[in-house]
């Protein structure tokens, strides 16, 4: 497999072992969080099984060279845009699958985040999966599989990918010239995924403005500390804006033994949990704001 590709060795150890042992199956389920990369190896596993020469990193085939170009025949890539995908996609996906290849003695489909197929485009695809053509290959990949019917899962070989490391992060960050600037503790926000890694250092002002919020709760009269604080929390970004703050908070109360900041941690769950649930956006931060002044600067303000 591809050596500049980042993390998860031992899977990609196993491709190349299915690749060049010519022991590929007709479906993959590639499981894992969102950003690790799992797209980025489903592809250099499609190239190596359309590689029609000697499936090394380097190739020159007339395969690989049309793979690199993006202009493979016998390589169709559903969903690359991340959104909903109804069951007349797979209806016409599942034409595409009867056309046999063009340049290699394989067709290859990967549907990008599978798990966000609709019941009915699941459905619509079973048989596919049951019944393939012996040419076909089909890499499903997935970062929540609970959304998947459990007959999608059982008829495909499942891999679970593992996070990114800080450091594989680090690497990648570096060869995509995107300076780390920032604390060590915004590390952990991370979370194994360099695509959150990317969005957070895009947004990374916002972030800092966290740390000097959680700072200002004592400092800052209720009426200002409800009014002033508003603009952190961009809706765009709010779930990893909470988390920070989550974070920032717990990081005080460990530090200080302090119970108040710690109380104020599931103040900002339960307002997760309200807008995953499409409450009221502005009501929702208000209120959270309310709680947590009111926890830090009033302990007995509430009966």
């Amino acid at each position: 497999m591809n050596s500049k590709i980042k993390g998860n060795t031992k899977n990609r150890t196993e491709l190349e072992k299915i690749v060049q042992s010519n022991n590929v199956l007709h479906s993959y389920l590639f499981l894992g969080k969102e950003g690790i990369g799992k797209k980025q190896i489903a592809k250099e596993f499609a190239k190596k099984i359309l590689c029609i020469k000697n499936k090394e990193e380097t190739c020159t085939c007339k395969s690989c060279t049309c793979f690199e170009s993006n202009n493979h025949p016998d390589i169709q890539i559903l969903n690359e845009e991340s959104e909903t995908i109804k069951i007349a996609t797979i209806r016409d996906f599942i034409k595409l699958v009867y056309e046999k290849p063009i340049l290699s003695e394989k067709k290859i489909f990967i549907i990008n985040d599978a798990d966000k197929m609709t019941k009915e485009a699941q459905n619509s695809l079973l048989k596919t999966l049951e019944e393939p053509p012996e040419y076909i290959v089909i890499i499903l990949i997935a970062s929540n599989p609970d959304m998947l019917l459990t007959t999608i899962k059982s008829r495909c070989t499942k891999m679970a990918f593992e996070k990114l490391n800080t450091n594989e992060i680090k690497e990648i960050l570096t060869e995509k010239n995107i300076q780390i600037n920032i604390p060590e503790k915004m590390l952990d926000l991370f979370d194994g995924s360099i695509e959150k890694a990317i969005r957070i250092l895009e947004n990374r002002e916002e972030y800092e403005q966290v740390e000097k919020f959680v700072d200002s709760i004592e400092d800052t009269s209720k009426i200002d500390f409800l009014t002033q604080n508003k603009e952190i929390f961009v809706k765009e970004d709010i779930y990893g804006i909470l988390e920070y703050l989550s974070l920032n908070l717990f990081n005080i109360g460990k530090k200080r033994k302090d119970t108040k900041y710690l109380n104020c941690v599931k103040y900002i769950q339960e307002t997760t949990n309200h807008l995953k649930s499409n409450s009221n956006f502005d009501m929702s931060i208000d209120y959270m704001l309310f709680q947590i002044w009111e926890e830090v600067n009033e302990d007995n303000s509430r009966s």
